[in-house]
C-alpha cells in the first residue's frame, strides 16, 4: 500500500510523515483471518458513498450477528437492514466505490474495509476489497446493544432539509460520537468515526459546525481525502431511540493556533458547511444503552 498526494501532504504539514509510512504496512487488500473473526459477531457498520452530483454520505448499517459476511479473503457480503429511502443503493448504482466502518461499541474495536461495490438480488451488497485494516480504540463510548431485529422495526419516518432545525443542533452538541464519510475521486471513499464528551462538536449556525481533531493514528486517510476534496458526510446516531441525522456538505481543515486553543486536546479543527440534512426516525430496530465514556477523551 501507498498513501495518495492528500494523505502525504497532511502527514507532511502534521510531522508525522516517517510514522505514517511506517504504518502503512498495517493496511491490507485482503481481510485477514482476525479480521474475519471480528466480523462474524458484528451488528453495525457506517459505510461512506458518494451521490451523483459528488456529494458525500455517511450511512447506518446494522443486522443480525455477521451481516458483514467474509466471502473470500478479497470479497464480503452485507446482507442486513436497509431502508428503502436511503441514499446508498442509489449511490452504490452511480458510483462503485464504498468505505466501510465497521465497529464494535462494547469492545471498543473498529475495521476499515474499503473497496467496490455490486449490488445482488433482494438488496445485497458485495464489496470487493482494497484495504482492509484495524484501527486503535480511541475515543469510542462503550456502549451496550439492548434490544432490536430486523424484524421489530417500525416503519422509518424521513425529513429532508438544507437547515439544522433546534432539535438538529441540540442532538449534535449533546453527541458523544459521530462518524464522517469522504472520498478521493481515484483511491476511494472511506468511513472514519468520532468521538469526545457531548459538547465537542460545536454548531456555528444554521448551516455551519466545527470540531475538533485529536491525536490519532497518524494515516490521516480523512484528512488525506478533505484535503484534495472537501465533500464530506456526516453521521449523527441517537443510539437509544434508533434515530440518525445525515449531512452532506464540505469541509475545511484549520490549523490556526488561536482557534485550537478553544477546543482542549485539539490538534487541528474541522469547520462543516451543511448543504442537505436527511433526518430518519427509526432508522434502525437496534438499541444500545449507554455504558462509559473513553479515558482518553480531552477535556
Amino acid at each position: 500500500m501507498s498513501f495518495h498526494s492528500g494523505e502525504i501532504a497532511v502527514q507532511t504539514q502534521a510531522g508525522v510523515r516517517e510514522e505514517a509510512q511506517r504504518l502503512c504496512s498495517l493496511i491490507s487488500s485482503v481481510i485477514k483471518p482476525a479480521a474475519q473473526e471480528f466480523l462474524r459477531s458484528q451488528q453495525l457498520a457506517i459505510a461512506s458513498t458518494v451521490d451523483a452530483k459528488g456529494r458525500v454520505w455517511a450511512s447506518l448499517l446494522t443486522g443480525e450477528p455477521g451481516f458483514v459476511q467474509v466471502l473470500n479473503q478479497q470479497t464480503l457480503q452485507i446482507d442486513g437492514f436497509f431502508l428503502a429511502s436511503d441514499l446508498l443503493h442509489q449511490n452504490l448504482g452511480d458510483n462503485p466505490q464504498i468505505g466501510l466502518l465497521v465497529i464494535d461499541l462494547v469492545n471498543r474495536r473498529r475495521l476499515r474495509l474499503n473497496g467496490k461495490a455490486e449490488i445482488q438480488s433482494r438488496g445485497k451488497i458485495n464489496v470487493s476489497i482494497e484495504q482492509a485494516f484495524f484501527n486503535c480504540p480511541k475515543y469510542i463510548q462503550v456502549r451496550h446493544l439492548e434490544t432490536g431485529t430486523t424484524e421489530s422495526l417500525e416503519n422509518p419516518v424521513i425529513f429532508t432539509r438544507e437547515a439544522l432545525n433546534e432539535k438538529d443542533k441540540h442532538s449534535i452538541t449533546q453527541a458523544d460520537t459521530f462518524f464522517i464519510a469522504s472520498s478521493h475521486s481515484e483511491v476511494g471513499t472511506d468511513a472514519s468515526h468520532r468521538g469526545g464528551y457531548p459538547g465537542f462538536v460545536q454548531v456555528l449556525n444554521s448551516n455551519k459546525l466545527v470540531f475538533p481533531d485529536y491525536a490519532g493514528n497518524n494515516m490521516f486517510q480523512t484528512f488525506g481525502n478533505l484535503a484534495v476534496n472537501p465533500n464530506a458526510g456526516l453521521l449523527f446516531i441517537d443510539f437509544e431511540q434508533g434515530y440518525t441525522l445525515q449531512l452532506t456538505g464540505k469541509a475545511k481543515v484549520i490549523w490556526d493556533a488561536e482557534r485550537l486553543s478553544s477546543f482542549a486536546g485539539a490538534q487541528r479543527l474541522v469547520e462543516f458547511e451543511v448543504d442537505q440534512i436527511l433526518e430518519t426516525q427509526n432508522a434502525t430496530p437496534l438499541r444500545w444503552r449507554f455504558g462509559e465514556y473513553s479515558p482518553v477523551n480531552p477535556g
